[in-house]
């Protein structure tokens, strides 16, 4: 069996993919705005096929998939089979908007390559380690075991390759090694891992909950949604809709791209420096209540679009931690590619490291084909 491993990644509006030789990656890219009048593909099938059309995948060991919400059933990567297709979309109900696009993929990859083992990687399953405690809301517990109420959370090939990742930065052993990862892109989310193990993470059964993201609002008192439900007379799809895709920066500043929330509020917008202050202040409030719930920290790790690239937001976010020996050194701030960017001899040492989960969704995929030879 060679090492070559085709990655699926695909969005509520895009397709991303991988072709990997063992580590290195041979093709890579993304189909934008799949679906969307006058954009790409018709839909998600039709961008699968394109790309798996256009590949040289002579070899292929087995092809991966991202899956987004793998609900209490799947708590690992597992090997693709009729039943188990059946169990994701009756999950279907739990991710509306991510769940059958990546079925989508799937049922294509399975037609065009049907001698070729496929594998679904859950972004889910990084966090079924959490305790009893952290997974449960204070809600009946009978209405939330039939309908599977509970806190999932999300983008956990990211946390799991981002604090993995951390601990190779530093040099020091997974295992033993206490880390607050942030991914902050467009969705957003805090976890905190354990020696290896995710303990605690924002988003909850979807992945509205938590940090304040491009177009999602983030923690919200569940009265607003009666409020505007008997007040503005708003139905339910229409909260949803606004909660989901016209909140966030988005609907305090009219944009979602951090980069232009930065430059309106450089440019002294005060709507812009209001969002950019709630913003890193929801951050703020994590990371203290995750140091809290770890008892020692070893490392914050900042990852994904505004993670990677924003100096601003990372500095503001940890402003004022200096006595919970958390600093970001101004001139490493300012830099580039995976480094530390605390001072030297900081009890806690602040990192920015790129994300790859294509990558990690490779690696959990190897584990699995080589369990099954």
């Amino acid at each position: 069996m060679t090492d070559r491993i085709l990655v699926l990644n695909c969005g509520s509006s895009s397709v991303k993919y991988r072709l990997y030789d063992g580590e290195e990656v041979r093709d890579k890219g993304t189909v934008e705005r799949v679906g969307e009048p006058g954009g790409g593909p018709a839909d998600h099938e039709s961008a699968v096929r394109e790309i798996i059309d256009r590949l040289d995948l002579d070899g292929l060991a087995g092809v991966g998939h991202r899956v987004v919400h793998g609900g209490r059933k799947f708590s690992e990567p597992v090997l693709l089979d009729d039943a188990v297709i059946a169990a994701i979309e009756d999950l279907v109900p739990l991710a509306p908007l991510h769940n059958p696009a990546n079925l989508a993929g799937i049922r294509v990859a399975r037609e065009a390559l049907p001698d070729t083992p496929q594998v679904a990687v859950f972004d889910t399953a990084f966090h079924h380690t959490l305790p009893e405690a952290a997974e449960t809301y204070a809600i009946d517990r009978d209405l939330a075991e039939r309908y599977g109420i509970r806190r999932y959370g999300f983008h956990g090939t990211s946390h799991a390759y981002v604090s993995r990742r951390t601990a190779e930065l530093l040099g020091r052993p997974y295992a033993e090694l206490n880390t607050i990862t942030l991914h902050l892109g467009n969705g957003a989310s805090a976890c905190a891992v354990r020696g290896g193990r995710s303990v605690a993470t924002s988003m909850g059964m979807s992945p509205l909950q938590g940090l304040v993201m491009g177009t999602r609002s983030g923690d919200l008192d569940p009265t607003v949604i009666f409020h505007l439900r008997r007040e503005a007379g708003m139905g339910v799809d229409e909260i949803d809709d606004l909660l989901n895709h016209r909140s966030g920066l988005l609907g305090l500043t009219g944009v979602n791209d951090m980069r232009e929330v930065l430059a309106r509020r450089d440019a002294g917008e005060a709507a812009a420096a209001l969002a950019f202050d709630v913003y890193r202040r929801r951050i703020t409030e994590y990371v203290g209540a995750y140091y809290a719930l770890l008892g020692r920290v070893d490392a914050i790790t900042f990852t994904a679009g505004v993670g990677e690239h924003a100096a601003p937001v990372r500095a503001a976010s940890l402003a004022g931690l200096e006595r919970l020996g958390i600093a970001v050194d101004p001139d490493r701030n300012d830099g580039s590619g995976d480094r530390v960017i605390s001072p030297d001899g900081a009890e806690v040492a602040v990192c920015v490291v790129g994300t790859d989960e294509e990558r990690e969704i490779a690696r959990e995929t190897r584990d699995v084909l080589a369990a099954k030879s």
